[in-house]
């Protein structure tokens, strides 16, 4: 190191100390009384559009044909919250600063124009005009239409089926899904079968024909080959509406309503909402409706008292959230505060403890692949018995690790449960997925329904990587199958450019920095080819400010896309560098720089762009405490590295 360079080191790491000081006031200041973290998770435009939607299905309009929503002042600010995303064509993005995207945008013409907008309002207007050049309402996607099908306004023919018969398939075949899709379609097909040939009502002259292009078909039943998958499940799909429309077998068809009724009533236990996700807590109310549950009935009461809590509207603020977070907001937070070894053991221990209450010890869908492995994990919300995550599970280890518990006996089992559970968990590949187990049926990709691009849960290097990190801290010998199957499956996963892809965070940037430590915790010499291609691909693609920024458009485009620079991607890569082995470089040097330079004075970061991820190139998502934990955990492991390196020169 020059000595210019070791100058300016100097600087960085006395600046870090007390930005790193700060950062964990400031994380501890944001705790609950009960001990755990809880951020906002916010989203795009769809889910107060989605509301909307909801009100109508629930109150449907009078024998004069006026729709009267129970809340007009309600509405009227979930008008203003859509409107507020309006980009300056007219259309509306699914991540800040992204180009309109046409199936957000017909869902807030939707809700905008039943809200009450006139047809020849600006904003109405542009907003048409938008998605007319976009190919109209026909281009949307399936949910889309399937959504507007439900009240007449699109062509039930031409929309997908999805026939409550899932649930009466042979073996284990509905478990292949993804368990999210799984959740939202067995209420969706019951509510769809409701109103097939019996649309729900809308407002007197209410149409959305406008929309539809005259240039362009409506059906979706078109495929350039005879003979493939996609074309088996379209005739799949002429088959049942055919049947639909004879009212052939209508015993199968309610043993099949039964069988989801059924599954539905059993996941709404121990369970913050079907899933404790907005599509499904949504379609769930409308099934539970659908199959004559009355608004007063407990489980309505409590599907919509669930659904309702996602709405934050408070102090001019109004949003959806999709979810919550605070199993997965806690675990970051107390990894991170606890590797600057700046909070005392009790500081933390009521995280751990609380983490502790949230261990799942049910068997959920998963059981269905692992019905012999001992239940564990960790979900994501507050309760979602049925659905622990393994992204979550590795996380909460890596937090444990720091907060402990009161109860050491109860910590101890715990922990050698969830370590049991993750190996357990893992996919024939190597690799870790989300919720599942070889969830990888190719095949479902070519189902009609499944173009919101999240029908399977495949393994993916970002939670690999994190799973590695954790069993492996956690004492799990580097040699054993488990982890050499694992460091194989990045190896083969690493793309072309030295980058690996990341699945749950936008996008490389985060695969990458995940992958690395994985590789790191396993032991993997960090001057093995593959390390030192992931380390200069970061370097690469580093901003000019320092800092590193990448744009969910990368999903889209299947390469990096630059953005500016953001506190939680800046440590992403910061913590990437520094698991490859690179503690000098100029790269990282200028990334703490950028971190501290960007620290608010009350310890602090600010970050506007979404660097979450829902579904690819489909939904994203900004979690509010990434700004916070992340830029935590860099400045931590590069004061540590720092501080390791002095002692070892001596």
């Amino acid at each position: 190191m020059s000595a210019g360079l070791q100058l300016v080191e100097e600087a960085i790491l006395a600046s870090g100390a007390v930005s790193m000081r700060k950062a964990v006031d400031y994380l501890l200041s944001l705790r609950k009384e009960e001990g755990y973290w809880w951020g906002d998770l916010t989203a795009d435009s769809t889910l107060e559009s989605d509301w909307l939607l909801l009100l109508l299905w629930l109150h449907p309009p009078g024998l004069d044909g006026r729709w009267v929503p129970p809340d007009p002042d309600k509405v009227a600010r979930a008008v203003q919250a859509i409107l507020a995303k309006q980009n300056a064509d007219g259309g509306f993005h699914i991540f800040a600063d992204g180009s309109s995207d046409l199936s957000a945008s017909v869902k807030a013409y939707f809700a905008l124009k039943l809200a009450g907008l006139a047809v020849n309002d600006p904003r109405l207007a542009r907003l048409r005009e938008l998605i007319l050049s976009m190919g109209g309402i026909q281009s949307a996607n399936s949910y889309v239409k399937i959504n507007m099908a439900l009240f007449g306004l699109y062509p039930r023919e031409h929309v997908p089926s999805v026939p409550p018969e899932i649930m009466l398939q042979p073996g284990n075949a509905l478990y292949e899904m993804s368990s999210w899709t799984r959740a939202i379609v067995i209420p969706l097909s019951i509510v769809q079968a409701a109103t097939t040939g019996a649309p729900r009502p809308v407002p007197a002259g209410f149409t959305l024909q406008e929309l539809f292009r005259a240039d362009l078909p409506v059906s979706f039943h078109q495929t350039g080959q005879w003979v493939c998958w996609k074309s088996v499940f379209l005739l799949g799909d002429k088959v049942v509406k055919w049947w639909e429309r004879r009212g052939l077998s209508a015993s199968l068809r309610a043993k099949a309503i039964g069988r989801a009724k059924e599954w539905i009533l059993e996941r709404l236990c121990h369970s913050d909402g079907l899933a404790a996700i907005y599509p499904s807590m949504e379609y769930a109310i409308m099934a539970l409706d659908v199959l004559g549950y009355s608004a007063d009935s407990p489980e309505r009461r409590e599907a919509q008292k669930q659904f309702d809590a996602l709405l934050v509207d408070e102090g001019g603020r109004f949003f959806f959230q999709p979810c919550f977070s605070p199993v997965w907001d806690t675990a970051i937070a107390a990894h991170a505060v606890g590797e600057t070894g700046l909070a005392p053991a009790a500081a933390l221990r009521p995280a751990g403890d609380w983490l502790l209450t949230k261990e799942v010890r049910r068997r959920g869908d998963w059981s269905v692949k692992r019905p012999n492995t001992e239940p564990s994990g960790w979900y994501f919300e507050f309760a979602n018995e049925f659905y622990p995550d393994i992204d979550d599970t590795a996380m909460v280890l890596l937090a444990l690790r720091h907060t402990h518990s009161s109860d050491e006996t109860a910590y101890d089992g715990t922990l050698r449960r969830a370590v049991n559970w993750l190996l357990a968990m893992q996919s024939k590949d190597g690799g870790w997925a989300a919720f599942d187990v070889d969830n990888d049926w190719e095949v479902l990709r070519d189902v009609p329904f499944a173009d919101h691009n999240a029908m399977l849960d495949p393994t993916c290097p970002d939670i690999t990587g994190r799973v590695l990190e954790a069993l492996c801290l956690c004492g799990v010998d580097h040699q054993s199958t488990a982890v050499r199957n694992g460091v194989a499956y990045l190896r083969k996963t690493q793309e072309a450019d030295g980058s690996w892809y990341g699945r749950w965070g936008v996008n490389y940037v985060y695969g990458t920095f995940l992958a690395l430590r994985g590789l790191r915790a396993a032991g993997f010499d960090d001057r093995e080819a593959e390390v030192l291609r992931g380390g200069e691909w970061l370097r690469s693609v580093q901003n000019a400010d320092g800092g590193w920024g990448e744009s969910c458009e990368s999903y889209a485009r299947q390469t990096f896309v630059e953005a500016p620079s953001t506190a939680s991607q800046t440590a992403w890569a910061v913590l990437g560098l520094l698991a490859g082995g690179d503690t000098t470089s100029e790269s990282v040097l200028r990334g703490v720089e950028y971190l501290v330079k960007t620290q608010r004075a009350d310890g602090g970061w600010d970050e506007r762009l979404a660097t979450g991820t829902g579904f690819p190139r489909v939904f994203y998502l900004t979690y509010h405490l990434y700004r916070q934990s992340f830029p935590t955990l860099a400045l931590a492991e590069f004061m540590k590295l720092k501080s390791g390196k002095r002692e070892a020169n001596g």
